[in-house]
């Protein structure tokens, strides 16, 4: 029973202004398996304070010194990978596997982007008599989900420690015992007090605080579109920057080929990771209309494969994080049911066998088209949609047809075709084939947010611009 009664704020663990709990459940046991403090905006208040004290030392600290100090995290970072597993397993239910792998590991992927690409950035640039800086921009206020909760917030925290600003941290209330871990890493590797800070607390709560706090320069939040839409109401104010990774409802374009089999069975199987539970699921499956019966016969083969709940198995899912997200999900399926399409894998009600534990069936249906409800909300659990499409150009216009626009898949044989739908995918990133780069640029259009997180951009996204005019002296420069 974990209990998680303290924030971190100014370079010390300090108690809240004033306590209020909160109990955070165990998804796979369906009990309770820790309490945290809940923030208020007093606690806020405070922590902002901190970080803009220590931004006036830390935004013009030299880039060794800021290498030195992430070098320093991933030393300690290293120590606690188990620590940060166990953390990721009890509090949204990731199999033991994916929480020690993917999980905690993409963290690491970060850490080790963010020294990379502070090694080599270049911070100034002349231009004739202009001098171009790229600075910091400011005190950031950092809110991050519960469905990758160590990747979420380790590409927020080390770009923006990178680039010299300071922060606040908003973990996820519903999965914020690997915040702590987090935090205690950061507190071993000594950065300066006040550089880091973290206050525990509800979206209403502390994430309202942070986003409409006029000390706060910049909000980076992941989570739904209707959250974004409420922080970026909040942050309107005091004009400040806000950086949105949202929702989405990401095609995946099934090619008429060879390969035909051998996509469909991989698009089911990465739609599934996770539990489903990730906002670039490729969860909106686009087959020639042709093939539509081969396609939900592999679809059903390879759903009907998924293991659920087996923590022996590497490849088997977890629960869905919270009673919340599982009764979501459950009145998704019957919405779907309702509406028309056809369940051909799993449907509505737990897994035979599991009776505890927020799990859901892994599930496909067919006969869906674009209108239905499944096929335009993010369901955020293993739920799969196949509809058809006559020819390339209506495949894409149906992919196009969607609110969000973060991620996009295509999937067959022929790589200069894929290359092609690729560019017409109105999507922040396309997937051939389900290729992954932990330095490419994640982000979307549309409803699914705006800047980018990842790599470079990721890093850019913490910087300002500031052009320096007569800088070098008549008749000098390029």
């Amino acid at each position: 029973m974990r209990e998680y009664l303290k924030f971190y704020i100014d370079g010390q663990w300090v108690d809240p202004v004033e306590l209020r709990t909160l109990d955070v459940d165990n998804p796979t046991l369906e009990q309770v398996g820790g309490t945290i403090a809940i923030g208020s905006d007093a606690d806020v208040d405070k922590a902002v304070k901190a970080a803009r004290t220590a931004f006036g030392t830390w935004s013009v600290s030299s880039k060794e010194d800021r290498l030195d100090a992430l070098q320093t995290i991933l030393d300690e970072y290293q120590k606690r990978l188990k620590d940060l597993a166990d953390a990721v397993h009890e509090e949204m239910g990731a199999p033991p596997t994916l929480a020690a792998g993917p999980q905690v590991m993409m963290g690491l992927g970060h850490l080790s982007t963010a020294i990379d690409v502070l090694k080599n950035y270049s911070f100034e640039t002349e231009r004739g008599q202009t001098m171009v800086v790229k600075e910091p921009v400011g005190v950031c206020g950092l809110i991050t989900p519960w469905n990758w909760p160590i990747n979420q917030i380790a590409c927020k925290v080390f770009p923006a420690l990178a680039a010299g600003c300071t922060m606040v941290l908003k973990p996820s209330e519903v999965a914020p015992f690997s915040g702590q871990i987090f935090t205690e890493i950061i507190d071993a590797a000594g950065l300066p007090a006040g550089v880091y800070n973290m206050v525990f607390g509800d979206g209403p709560g502390v994430g309202a605080a942070l986003s409409s706090h006029p000390g706060i320069d910049m909000v980076s939040f992941t989570g739904s579109t209707r959250a974004g839409i409420e922080v970026a109401r909040n942050a309107a104010p005091s004009v400040k920057r806000v950086s949105q990774e949202l929702g989405g409802k990401s095609p995946n374009i099934v090619l008429d080929d060879e390969a035909f089999g051998q996509s469909v069975a991989a698009g089911v199987a990465v739609m599934m990771m996770n539990s489903g539970q990730s906002c670039n699921a490729p969860s909106r499956m686009l087959v020639p209309n042709s093939r539509m019966d081969e396609a939900v016969a592999v679809a059903k083969a390879t759903a009907e494969g998924v293991k659920v709940g087996d923590l022996s198995d590497s490849s088997a899912i977890g629960p869905v994080a919270s009673r919340a997200q599982f009764e979501k999900v459950q009145g998704l399926i019957e919405k779907g049911i309702a509406e028309g399409a056809k369940v051909v894998a799993g449907g509505p009600g737990r897994p035979e066998g599991l009776d505890t534990g927020y799990y859901v069936r892994p599930t496909v249906f067919a006969d869906v088209n674009n209108d239905m409800t499944i096929a335009r909300e993010e369901i955020f659990g293993p739920v799969l949609c196949i509809l058809g499409y006559d020819n390339l150009d209506q495949a894409v216009e149906i992919g196009n047809d969607t609110d969000y626009g973060l991620y996009g898949y295509v999937s067959g044989a022929d790589l200069d075709q894929a290359r092609a739908l690729a560019r017409r995918i109105r999507a922040g990133a396309v997937a051939i084939n389900h290729a992954f780069d932990i330095k490419a640029p994640f982000g979307g259009y549309k409803t699914s947010g705006n800047g980018r997180e990842w790599g470079e951009e990721g890093f850019a996204d913490f910087l300002e611009t500031k052009a320096i005019l007569g800088y070098a002296p008549v008749g000098t420069g390029e």
